[in-house]
Formats: C-alpha cells, sequence, structure tokens
C-alpha cells in the first residue's frame, strides 16, 4: 500500500509522457506532460499552463469502461460479464468472470495472473494515482505566481476546483466496489508514519459529497467544445445525485444487515453500511441534490437528451422517426464526445483502436448476452416481449410481434437498413446484435451456429454486444471516450430519489422517466404506480438504457436483487438459413454456458469485492469485507 498510496514528487516527475500525451480535453488538448527530468515544484507550477500538466494526470487515471492496455480490471473483460446481462466464454488465464465468479473462486489470497481479475483490486488499481496528483496539484497550485503571464485568480479557483472533483470520482468508484476506504486527505511526505486506517462508508460518502459542494461554486456550467472533457458544476451536481442514490439504497441504508458480518457494526457494519437503521433522510438528501442539478439546468440549460432526427415522411402527416433514426440518436449519447449529453466524459487516447479489445473479446471467445436480458425489452410500442414467446414458431404473431425484425413478403429477414424494420425498443439493437442484424464490419453477426466469416464462436449465447462496436467499420472512427455519467441517468437518479423520498412518484418524477422513453419513442408509462411499482419500472429502464456502461452491477448490488444473481442464464441456440449473412432462422431457447456458482447458495459477501490479504497484512490499517 505504501508504494499505491505514497505521494511523492519522484513519482509526478516519472510518470511517462505518452500517457499524458496521448489524453486530449477539448479540440486544443492539453499541454505535454510534466518534463521527467529537471523539473523542480518552482517549474512544474511557474504558471497555470504548467501546473496543468500535473492536472492532466489527475485526469488521466480516472476510471475507463472500455477494455483496453489502461488496467487489467476483469482480466481484461468487462463488468458486464457478471451480471445477468452478459455471459463470457474468454478461458484465458487470469480472466476473472471465469476463472473467479462464475466459479466462486473469488477471495482475498488472488495472487499471480488471477490478480487483476477481480471487478476491482485495492492497492492495484488506479484510483490513488489520481488521489495523488489531484492532492499534489491542490496543495502547490498557490505557488503560481501572481505576475505569471497567465495568472487569473478565477481561473485558478476553476482548477483546484477540477482536481476536487477528480478526489470525489475516484473515491466515489472506490465506495461502490469496497465501501469504506482509507481517505487520504493531504499531500503525504516520505517521512511520515504510513497510518492510513479505514473510514466508515458514511464518512468517505459524505467526503465524495463535500468534494463535490466544494467544487461546484468555482466551476463553469457547462464549457466550449475547445474545453470539452473538463468537469463541470453539472458533474459535480451529478456525481453528487449518483452518490447519495447509491448511499441511501437498501443494501446500505437499512434495518437489517446485507451480510451477518455486518451485524457487527464496530468491527465490520459500520465500513461497509452508512448506519445501523434505514433513515429516509438519506433520500430526502438525494431529492435534495436532484433538486439542486435540476435548478442548475434551469438557469444555464445546455444539457439534455440527444434526440433524434427524423429520417421518415408521411404523405399525410409529414416527418417522422424511423426506429433507426432512434437507434442513431441513442447511439449518439454514449458514444460520441462532447454532446448535450455527455456529463462526465473520461478520455485516455484519441486512437480508435480502444474499440479493439471489445471487439476481440467476442471475435476470439464465445461471448454474448443473455436472452433473460433480451427479453426485457419491449416492442417498440412498449407493450412487454412475452415471457412465454414461442421460439418454436416466433413468426405466429404478425410481422410487428416478430422477435427482432419485420419479415418480407418472402417471409425472409432483409439485412438491407433500408428495407428491415426493427420490432422492439430501438436501445435492444445498440445493446446486443441479435441474429439477423449487421455487426462490426457491415455483415451479419456471427450470432448463429452455422455461420461463417466471420465464424460462430462455441458458446456464444445467440447475441453479441453491439455497444461500442456499432456495425460498420467506418462507426468507429472517430475518438472513444468513457462517457462516465450521462444526463439520461441524472433523470433516472432525480426520479428514483423523488420516488423513494416522497413514498411514490409524482408528475416530476414521472416526467423524467418518461423522457428517457420517449428518446426512442417509446410510450409513457402507467401513471398511478406504487411507489414499488415505479421503482421497479425504473431500474427496468436503467437496464433497457446503460447496457455496457458498467451501471447493473451496482443496481443489483445496491437493490440486493438476489434474483438477478441466482437466476439461471438462458440463450438461443440460432441455426440461419445459410452460412454467411444468413437471411431467416430457427431458434431453441438453451442454457447460457458456463453456469454460475451462485445460482447455488448464493452468499451477499459478492456485493462487495475481497481486499487482498496482501494489502491487510501490510498494517496500515485497511480491513476485510463481510464473508471474505
Amino acid at each position: 500500500m505504501k508504494k499505491t498510496i505514497q505521494i511523492l514528487i519522484i513519482a509526478l516527475l516519472a510518470v511517462g509522457a505518452a500517457s499524458c500525451e496521448s489524453l486530449k480535453l477539448g479540440d486544443a488538448g492539453l499541454s505535454r506532460a510534466p518534463e521527467t527530468s529537471g523539473a523542480t515544484l518552482d517549474t512544474l507550477f511557474a504558471s497555470i499552463k504548467d501546473a496543468d500538466k500535473v492536472l492532466t494526470s489527475a485526469y488521466y487515471y480516472l476510471p475507463y469502461g472500455l477494455i483496453s492496455d489502461f488496467d487489467s480490471k476483469m482480466g481484461k473483460d468487462i463488468l458486464e460479464s457478471i451480471t445477468d446481462h452478459f455471459v463470457s466464454n474468454k478461458h484465458t488465464e487470469g480472466d476473472g468472470p471465469n476463472d473467479l465468479y462464475y466459479t466462486g473462486a473469488l477471495g482475498a489470497n488472488i495472487s499471480g495472473d488471477s490478480a487483476g481479475g477481480e471487478a476491482y483490486r485495492f492497492g492495484g488499481e488506479k484510483d490513488y494515482n489520481t488521489i495523488r496528483y489531484a492532492w499534489f496539484f491542490l496543495e502547490n497550485a498557490d505557488r503560481i505566481p501572481e505576475n505569471s503571464k497567465d495568472f487569473n485568480a478565477a481561473e485558478l479557483a476553476r482548477k483546484k476546483a477540477e482536481a476536487k472533483m477528480c478526489l470525489a470520482i475516484a473515491y466515489a468508484n472506490m465506495v461502490r466496489y469496497l465501501g469504506g476506504v482509507p481517505i487520504i486527505d493531504h499531500h503525504i511526505e516520505t517521512s511520515e508514519e504510513m497510518h492510513f486506517p479505514r473510514n466508515t462508508f458514511a464518512e468517505t460518502i459524505d467526503f465524495i459529497v463535500r468534494m463535490c459542494d466544494e467544487a461546484a461554486p468555482d466551476l463553469p456550467w457547462s464549457v466550449p467544445a475547445t474545453e470539452d472533457g473538463r468537469l463541470t458544476r453539472a458533474a459535480a451536481y451529478g456525481l453528487k445525485l449518483r452518490i447519495l442514490c447509491f448511499a441511501a439504497s437498501p443494501t446500505f441504508n437499512s434495518d437489517t444487515p446485507w451480510h451477518p458480518a455486518a451485524a457487527d457494526w464496530e468491527n465490520m457494519g459500520k465500513y461497509v453500511r452508512y448506519g445501523q437503521n434505514y433513515d429516509k433522510g438519506l433520500w430526502d438528501k438525494a431529492k435534495a441534490a436532484a433538486d439542486e442539478f435540476m435548478s442548475g439546468l434551469a438557469s444555464g440549460g445546455f444539457y439534455g437528451l440527444v434526440q433524434a432526427v427524423p429520417t421518415g415522411v408521411d404523405p399525410v402527416n409529414g416527418p417522422y422517426c424511423t426506429p433507426r433514426d432512434y437507434r442513431l440518436a441513442y447511439r449518439d449519447a454514449y458514444n460520441k464526445r462532447g454532446t448535450i449529453e455527455s456529463i462526465i466524459s473520461v478520455r485516455k487516447s484519441n486512437s480508435t483502436s480502444y474499440h479493439d479489445k471489445n471487439m476481440d473479446l467476442q471475435d476470439d471467445f464465445g461471448c454474448g448476452a443473455t436472452l433473460n436480458w433480451v427479453n426485457k425489452f419491449p416492442y417498440a410500442d412498449g407493450t412487454p416481449f412475452p415471457e412465454d414467446f414461442d421460439w418454436s414458431n416466433p413468426t405466429s404473431g404478425g410481422p410487428d410481434r416478430n422477435p427482432f425484425f419485420k419479415a418480407d413478403v418472402q417471409g425472409q429477414l432483409n439485412v438491407d437498413n433500408s428495407l428491415f424494420t426493427e420490432t422492439r425498443d430501438p436501445r435492444l439493437y445498440e445493446n446486443v446484435c441479435v441474429p439477423g442484424d449487421k455487426w462490426k464490419n457491415g455483415n451479419v453477426g456471427p450470432t448463429y451456429t452455422n455461420a461463417k466469416s466471420p465464424s460462430f464462436q462455441d458458446g456464444n449465447t445467440g447475441f453479441l454486444q453491439m455497444k461500442f462496436i456499432m456495425q460498420q467499420d467506418n462507426d468507429r472512427n472517430t475518438p472513444p471516450h468513457w462517457c462516465l455519467m450521462r444526463y439520461a441517468e441524472v433523470l433516472l437518479n432525480a426520479a428514483e430519489a423523488y420516488n423513494e423520498s416522497n413514498g411514490g412518484p409524482d408528475a416530476k418524477a414521472e416526467s423524467w422517466l418518461n423522457a428517457v422513453r420517449a428518446r426512442v419513442g417509446l410510450p409513457p408509462v402507467a401513471t398511478g404506480m406504487t411507489k414499488e411499482q415505479f421503482r421497479d419500472a425504473l431500474i427496468l429502464e436503467r437496464e433497457l438504457e446503460f447496457g455496457f456502461e458498467e451501471v447493473r452491477w451496482f443496481d443489483m448490488v445496491r437493490w440486493g436483487l438476489k434474483d438477478a444473481f441466482t437466476t439461471k442464464l438462458k440463450g438461443l441456440d440460432v441455426v440461419g438459413n445459410k452460412s454467411a449473412n444468413s437471411t431467416s432462422f430457427t431458434f431453441k431457447v438453451k442454457d447460457a454456458y458456463p453456469p454460475r456458482a451462485w445460482y447455488n447458495g448464493f452468499d451477499t459477501k459478492w456485493y462487495l469485492t475481497p481486499i487482498p490479504a496482501v494489502e491487510i497484512n501490510k498494517g496500515y490499517g485497511m480491513t476485510q469485507n463481510p464473508g471474505w
């Protein structure tokens, strides 16, 4: 842990220039990384421009969700693989889902190639790097001479606020995986005693909220395109709302401990629960945070949902949005930098090769989305997809009730975008490559067992990941980013906070949920729902909206969705009418492979990740999580 949290000047000077040079915030980008030799505090903080190179390092280590060389999370797999949405068959040494989660082998003594296969490995992730550079910046920014050529007091205050937001994001990432963690609140000197006791869950949450509150006044509500990617007041309000909803959720805010070991308040419970009893006041705080964001939006504007541009023309009613119009608007929302929907955008590189490893996961291994998740996407008119759908006779309900696409007059599925029509929620097709749809290179995705060039991979569920892969090669010719928070999430978090605080939905909560649905052409939800019914509708909407965006896992944890862990996952055995670019299919439900140890004897210890024993044994003050 000493290497993890010691904040040394020498560590700053040794950081590779390539990492920061590849980070682009806005069209103009940031300055080069600090020089690796000859730099002193006076030169590093000679001007705001020079100091910004230090702040860039804090930005660079923020959490990133696309598979990349940035870290080894899940053994270069995806977090969705341990939810009920997706199954990985990446059978390589050190693959987290297969080696540690599906088998139930995860523990505190993981070492060798398996170390890094965890969803989060405390002491081995990048969050303390962000914290290191943020505190280094905050404690030295006042060295910048007031007579330097670019000195501006308001600009310096803004940069300090950005550093505080980097701290808040790093701790928000840790607390969702680990519970309370040691809070480093200053630049650590090499002569200091390395004693950093674990802070409680409540202290960690409160620290994140404090950093957001302190940062917000000095941040702009939004930024111009030349500064796109910089943290804003909207990011501060949005992150505060997210983390308060997390803390107020039943797993961490209940009269009943979520694990038997958490009943021991002093030794365990206070590190993994907000309090010993349910506190409605936490939901009230979340509601207030929602109001804070909406008040900022009312005065500052700018943010909103990316909306579809209609390309269809009806001779009577005029222009209308096609299913593909909705689909492409949703694509821009999660994929495109600089949209009105992007609240927190994390960048590592402008290289489009950052997409490649997500494709490699499925090119090389039998991975795919589950039928359990696919079945949750409604028809395009909002009608739920039937749980008892007859896959042996998929066209029996008529063209509008076909499972994926309307059939042409020959009873075959057309793959020409100008001809076929999607029958389901447009988000299904942007999250999942379904049988018959184009995938990655303009060819029909190899979701069917007789597919050739590219070939079907054994273990595939009959579906593939589509999000971040996007059908055509030229769809990926844009600089990637990880949209750590979208405006759509703010709306659903706000609706959730209102529902739980008020004891049921009001018109505002309903309007926020319905706005997310309307963006893809779905009708409003029913009015008059109870709190529980509206909560279920929100949880479902989050499943449909945020696939592969690292939302589902935390929803499973914070709401204690045991069924999502224990329900057996299914797929489709799909056979096409030809080996390449198949146009019609037969379907048969099958068990998704491999099975999971969670199906039998699930333990709620899985809600939080284990702390590596090697970290605890260092004796600086970290403790173990319940059940591990």
